[in-house]
Order: structure tokens, then sequence, then C-alpha cells
């Protein structure tokens, strides 16, 4: 095992045995080993190499924006081939949780993504990603048959 060291100011320290204690490590390195495991791994799936991904994006609307719900919804109906699912959770009078569930090919997702990311008045924005292989196969005494159909199978 290497020894890294590392300086953070006094709040972040705070902030970090406070976590530490709440999710019951036993040590300052445990969690900062888990926090730097969760950082990679959402690196590795923000520039993961595959060429299809099933993905959530999750972002904050301000609705006072002009126009930019309504917008939303029409860049949502242009990629309607990437759009599999959306729902809106009304926060406040002004703010919505909107979630939306994104399926194709992985250079398509993520400038989707970056796209509604970029509009002025969304805030928060996540793109967690899950790495899949489109296959139509089926196991030999499965007796069902759906040509054309593909099953989205998860990268290990």
């Amino acid at each position: 095992m290497r020894r890294t060291t590392i300086s953070i100011d006094d709040s972040l320290s705070e902030n970090l045995d406070k976590m530490a204690s709440l999710r019951g490590y036993v040590s300052r390195s445990e969690a900062v080993r888990d926090l730097v495991r969760d950082g990679l791994e959402r690196w590795r799936s923000e520039t993961a190499s595959s060429t299809h991904c099933v993905a959530n994006l999750s972002y904050v609307v301000d609705r006072r924006v002009r126009q930019l719900p309504q917008h939303i919804a029409e860049m949502q109906h242009t990629h309607h081939d990437l759009v599999i699912a959306s729902t809106v959770v009304r926060l406040d009078h002004f703010h919505s949780l909107e979630i939306v569930i994104l399926k194709g090919r992985t250079p398509a997702v993520r400038t989707f993504a970056e796209r509604v990311r970029a509009e002025r008045g969304v805030r928060l924005a996540s793109l967690n990603m899950l790495e899949v292989v489109p296959t139509d196969e089926h196991l030999p005494n499965e007796d069902h048959q759906h040509p054309g159909h593909q099953h989205l199978s998860p990268l290990n």
C-alpha cells in the first residue's frame, strides 16, 4: 500500500471527519479511499470508451429562465431516440428536479447531457452512465425469439 499525504483546509477537514463519523469509518484514510474510488469510478464512466450506454441524467431547472422548460422538452423530443423516460419533481415555486433516462451510443448520450448542462438556468447536472453491449443472443434453452430486438448487457 502506498502512502499519500495531502493538505486540506480546516473546513474541509471538519466536513471529512463529520462524514467519516456519520458513515462509521474507523479512520480518515478509509473515508478518503472510498471518496477516491467514487471519484475515479465517476471519471471512468465519464471518459468510458464503450460504444453504447444507458444513463441517468439529473439536473435542477430554474423555470424563471425564459422558455427553459419548453426548450429542454424540445431537446428531449428532438433526441427521442436517446430519451427513454423523463420525470419532473417540483421542488419549490421556481425549481424542478428533472430526471432523464437515456439509452444509445455513448458519444450521443454524452453530447446530449453536455447540451442540457450548458443551458442557462440548469444547475447541479449529474450524468451517471452504465456501459453496455448490445446483443441479441439468447441462452440455448430459452423458448422465445425476437429478431431485431437487442438486449443491453452491462460490461463487467
